[in-house]
C-alpha cells in the first residue's frame, strides 16, 4: 500500500501487481472495519467484497452495490479523494439503501 501511495505521489503510474495489492488489502481493512455482507464492494479487476452489517447477500443480485476503479478506490481508502466528490463525478457508482461508505473511509493515512 505504501508503495503505490509513493508512487502516486510522486506522480508516477504504480505498477499493476502494486496496484491488485493495495486495492485487495483495503477491500480486507474494509471488511474488518464494516463487518456484514449488506454491500457489495467491487473494484474490478482486482476485487470485490461484502460489508456492512444488514441484509445478508447470498445469490443473484446484491441489495446494495458499489463499484468503481482501482485508482478512485484507492483514493478514497487513502483520503485523497472523498465520497461525494467520488459520486459527483461519476468515477464511482453506489445504489442500495446501505450503499454510502463515507462513514468507514478513509481506512488508512498514508
Amino acid at each position: 500500500m505504501r508503495q503505490w501511495a509513493e508512487e502516486v505521489a510522486a506522480g508516477g503510474r504504480p505498477q499493476r501487481p502494486d496496484t491488485a495489492t493495495a486495492v485487495r488489502y483495503t477491500l480486507e481493512e474494509l471488511a474488518a472495519c464494516a463487518p456484514g455482507r449488506a454491500v457489495e464492494v467491487r473494484v474490478p479487476p482486482f476485487g470485490v467484497t461484502q460489508a456492512v452489517s444488514g441484509t445478508v447477500h447470498r445469490r443473484g443480485t446484491p441489495p446494495s452495490v458499489v463499484e468503481t476503479d482501482a485508482a478512485t478506490w484507492l483514493s478514497l481508502a487513502t483520503g485523497r479523494l472523498g465520497w461525494e466528490e467520488a459520486v459527483a463525478s461519476g468515477a464511482l457508482h453506489a445504489s442500495g439503501e446501505r450503499c454510502d461508505l463515507s462513514a468507514y473511509l478513509p481506512l488508512l493515512r498514508v
